[in-house]
This record gives C-alpha cells, structure tokens and sequence, in this order.
C-alpha cells in the first residue's frame, strides 16, 4: 500500500483479494500478512540460486511445527499425532517441516462421530464423505491441509482428512478400504488464522499493534 503507515494495525488473510484489500483500507489495517503470497505463479521452483528461495528452504529445513496440520489434528479428539512420512521428529512427537500428519485417536469411534468433530472444529455445516464398502468405527486418520491427494494415497490410515482430492484419488481410496473427508481447500486453512494472529500478537511486541483477522476472506464455492 503506498499510503503512509497511519495505524499499527495488520490485517491476516488466506488470499489477498481485492475484497481484502478494501476491507485493509477500511480498517486502517497498512499491514497485511497473507498465507497465500500475492506474487504466486511465477514461482515455478524453490532453487538455491535465489536468495530468496534459498531463504524459503532454509526455513523449512530447520523445521516448520505447530503450522495448520497440526491445528487439524487437534480438532479430532485426544491421540498419538505423528508425522505422516519419514520425518525427524522433536522430543515431544511433533513433526519438522513435512507436510501432512498422522493421528491415532485413544479409542476408535464412529466416522459419523468424527465427522461432527470436524464440521464444529472448521465451522461447517457440510462436508463431503466417501464410504468404503465395509465400513465400521475408526482410529488412525492421516490429514493433509488443501489439496492432499497426492500425500495422502497410498497412506496405512483409516480415514484421510483433506480439502480436496481429484476423482481418481476418492475412487483408488474408496476401493482401498478407506473413509475420504473432503472439506474444501480453504476451510482446511482458514481457521488457523486465528491462531497465527495470536502468535502476532505475541510475538511482536509493539505498544498499539492490532491483528486482525479478515473478515471479507471467504471460501469462493458455496453449496446451492
């Protein structure tokens, strides 16, 4: 924004849309901290000729917790969380930068009971389930944020938590004996925002700062 910083206001968002963009305006809110970055496709790799992207895999090395798929997992109830691929893990179980989450739930329980616990844990009336044909109660559900076909096949779990996978993908899980929950790419991440905005408020230590979470950011596909 080319305006003067008159306000120690920031504004969180999944995408930076122009909706977004005025509802910063309106609230005075110069400072935006998008999850999706604006400047999205030219970047066709992550190479370490770029300082840029260099840096970006230099975080990731050093390891990336706590992020949305752990936010995920705590809404299904009390288990084991683990990484969902050959990942180091810290002292205390969680993953380091992989993405994708393993979760073994302390008792098994029906998936129409874990299916509530997802919709109250997102804030959405529907979701999108695919049954096996022998169906029964289940503990291990591997998730993945967005759009987690390609982590998520293949995987040993009972159930595989993501926003959106391709046909094919619900097909092969559905006649491999597994329960498919689709809940739209960003409703898997939009709600983490709050978290992040927490951490903000936290972390930067400035007399004033607001963080805001945007209101106007919103799933583009609606049932009819």
């Amino acid at each position: 924004m080319c305006r003067p910083l008159y306000s120690l206001r920031s504004l969180t968002c999944l995408s930076l849309t122009p909706s977004v963009v005025e509802e910063s305006i309106s609230l005075e809110a110069p400072v935006f901290v998008s999850y999706h970055p604006p400047i999205f496709q030219p970047l066709q790799s992550l190479m370490l000729s770029s300082p840029l992207q260099a840096s970006l895999l230099r975080c990731a090395a050093e390891g990336i917790s706590g992020g949305v798929n752990d936010w995920l997992a705590k809404g299904l109830g009390k288990g084991q969380v683990g990484a969902l691929v050959g990942e180091k893990l810290d002292a205390n179980g969680k993953g380091e930068g992989v993405e994708g989450r393993l979760i073994v739930l302390d008792e098994p329980l029906p998936v129409s009971q874990l299916v509530d616990r997802i919709k109250q844990h997102l804030g959405l009336s529907q979701v999108q389930v695919g049954y096996p044909s022998v169906t029964g109660d289940v503990r291990t559900v591997a998730v993945c944020a967005r759009s987690g076909g390609s982590m998520l096949v293949g995987r040993d779990a009972d159930v595989y938590l993501t926003g959106e996978m391709c046909h094919h993908e619900v097909l092969a899980s559905v006649a491999a004996g597994k329960h498919v929950i689709l809940c739209g790419h960003t409703n898997t991440e939009r709600g983490f925002l709050s978290v992040l905005a927490e951490r903000l408020r936290k972390e930067i230590q400035v007399d004033g700062l607001e963080v805001i979470v945007s209101q106007k950011d919103a799933c583009p596909l609606v049932f009819a």
